[in-house]
């Protein structure tokens, strides 16, 4: 049976049995919620004192399991309501192209996610823009020229129902 393991850094496996006890899954729980928690609050929250936190925290972050911490914005404040998914088709599949596309797809404006998916498309991007016409706009100077693409299907989203961060931990 395959045992899951996390890596650290360093690269050195570390089974998920050992690495995660129940204090390291609330610190990351509260942590998911509200990441300018200060230490102090946190360590509260999880009843540890402040240094004995503040070291989970470090290690944590050095198994990998903490990325970062970031800001989310609220996108319609800063005239990105819209949300565009599109699916691409590449017109080959072949290593050079996959990359060709790759680079020039983090370069598109507004472009949040791409994906590389199994099925009927190559790709799937996730855009926020203004509204229609500033993505009429941005589909007419950067989308349609996008190397290697056969074929782009847009789907404008009407209703957010779920976007979350937060893992289930």
């Amino acid at each position: 049976m395959n045992e899951t393991k996390l890596r650290t850094k360093s690269e050195h496996p570390v089974p998920l049995s050992e690495a995660l006890d129940r204090t390291d899954k609330a610190i990351l729980r509260a942590l998911q919620r509200d990441a300018s928690i200060s230490n102090v609050a946190l360590a509260a929250k999880v009843s540890l004192s402040p240094p004995a936190c503040l070291r989970r925290v470090e290690r944590l972050k050095e198994l990998g399991l903490i990325r970062g911490i970031v800001a989310l914005l609220n996108p319609a404040a800063l005239d990105a309501g819209m949300l565009v998914m599109i699916g691409v088709v590449l017109d080959r599949s072949t290593p050079e192209s996959f990359s060709a596309f790759e680079k020039a797809a983090q370069k598109v404006s507004g472009c949040m996610e791409c994906h590389v998916v199994t099925g009927e498309f190559d790709y799937f991007m996730m855009l926020r823009t203004k509204d229609s016409e500033s993505f009429n706009r941005l589909h007419a100077e950067q989308l349609l020229y996008l190397p290697g693409v056969r074929q782009i299907r847009s789907f404008m989203v009407l209703k957010q129902v779920l976007s979350t961060t937060q893992f289930p931990i």
